[in-house]
């Protein structure tokens, strides 16, 4: 070899050596994954048989056991009370066992339950399966979501919570109506039952081929505590989503009879809640991306705005567009604020957690519902629904306040890295 040749050979080597090959971007870690839709399905049959029923139980225990409005209500509302009391169970329960085998037994439960409406002779019987349906629907609902969250890759996770939700907000925009469909058109309580029996059993099916990843052990974690049932680290958030879902009790449950007396709209409730739920919709098609981002507080902060134009307007009602535009705006504004919040929750939380800070949210959701109920049916008796309505919007407002100059910044000191 010459030397004109080695030179070559030794420039070309130190030119190699100083100026190394460019690095290419990560590639973006995959958020469609096959555990991920499993989840998804679970999640969607799990609501939709639910709620294929809720809209026509009213009828069927009038037609079938003769039952009065009061009884109506005793009846339905025990899995309400159900639900609630199990949820904090729940999560300690999911962070404590295998996810995936309390997943399923809870999927397991929620199924045998329909097979109980299709037995229940009597209407005591009805009562009693009503309200034990509530425990398995809760806690399958908090193992779920909670999955979910085991199953995205860390990069995506928020852009996945947010995505999630889509597959309850679809299944309870379209299984009432089609509920309320099958049974104009075949008049069967029965089939509704058996319908809901084998989408059921389908959920429990996909829930037993959902795979999660195995958890790695926290040293130095105690068995049993307080924060195994409450995310203490997260006080202040749940306090701000309780508020906001006192609002969404007082609006979802007098919505009809507010349109009703105030604009004299009779059949309407339909479209306000299809609305709604297109609103619901569209907020996490077009949110998803501030979510992958991490930009969590600025997609809450515009959620909540919107609701509070929402809640306002719908308290205002001074004609059909803007009840109906109301109800665009809330569920705009409750499709970007309620998977910020999610994620924020999980975010303040450890990996071993997640279920208990799954089960915090809700159980402040339904107890900020369960007081919007009693609350706006006390002062819409005193003093009417316009009243009512008014004292939603300040509810919102005062939610809004607290979010933008409070727990903003509790969530910014608090989340973990």
């Amino acid at each position: 070899m010459g030397f004109a040749s080695f030179d070559k050979l030794m420039l070309k080597k130190n030119t190699s050596h100083n100026n190394p090959p460019a690095h290419t971007a990560p590639k973006q870690e995959k958020l469609w994954g096959k555990e991920y839709w499993k989840v998804m399905t679970t999640n969607f049959l799990l609501f939709f048989a639910f709620y294929l029923l809720t809209p026509l139980l009213p009828i069927y225990l009038d037609a079938q056991f003769d039952a009065n409005k009061d009884i109506i209500g005793l009846v339905l509302s025990g899995y309400v009370v159900a639900t609630f009391l199990v949820r904090p169970f729940s999560g300690f329960v999911v962070d404590t066992f295998n996810r995936k085998k309390v997943l399923t037994i809870c999927f397991l439960f929620f199924f045998i339950c329909f097979a109980g409406y299709i037995g229940a002779g009597t209407l005591l019987l009805f009562a009693i399966v009503r309200t034990i349906h509530g425990l398995p629907f809760g806690a399958a609902t908090v193992a779920n979501s909670t999955a979910a969250i085991d199953v995205l890759p860390s990069s995506r996770r928020n852009e996945g919570i947010g995505f999630y939700g889509l597959s309850n907000n679809v299944a309870m925009a379209i299984a009432p109506s089609a509920g309320i469909w099958i049974y104009h058109e075949s008049g069967s309580f029965e089939l509704l039952f058996w319908i809901s029996l084998i989408l059921s059993f389908l959920g429990f099916l996909c829930a037993t081929t959902i795979k999660l990843p195995k958890r790695a052990p926290v040293p130095g974690k105690r068995k049993l505590d307080w924060d195994h049932f409450f995310l203490n680290r997260a006080w202040l958030m749940a306090l701000n989503i309780l508020l906001f879902g006192l609002c969404w009790g007082i609006m979802s449950n007098y919505v009809a009879i507010y349109g009703q007396e105030r604009l004299g709209i009779t059949d309407g409730t339909g479209i306000f809640f299809a609305i709604l739920s297109c609103g619901l919709v569209l907020s996490r098609l077009t949110g998803h991306k501030a979510l992958r981002q991490g930009r969590l507080v600025q997609n809450c902060a515009v959620g909540v705005i919107l609701s509070l134009a929402g809640y306002t307007l719908f308290a205002l009602a001074f004609s059909q567009w803007s009840y109906y535009l109301s109800a665009l705006l809330i569920g705009l504004g409750n499709g970007r604020m309620y998977p910020a919040f999610l994620n924020m929750f999980v975010s303040v939380a450890r990996h071993d957690q997640r279920g208990t800070a799954n089960s915090s949210i809700l159980v402040s959701w339904d107890l900020g519902m369960g007081l919007g109920i009693l609350v706006g049916g006390f002062v819409a008796e005193y003093t009417g629904y316009s009243a009512a309505f008014w004292l939603c919007a300040f509810v919102q407002a005062t939610g809004t306040l607290l979010f933008l100059f409070a727990t903003r910044r509790f969530y910014l000191s608090r989340r973990l890295e």
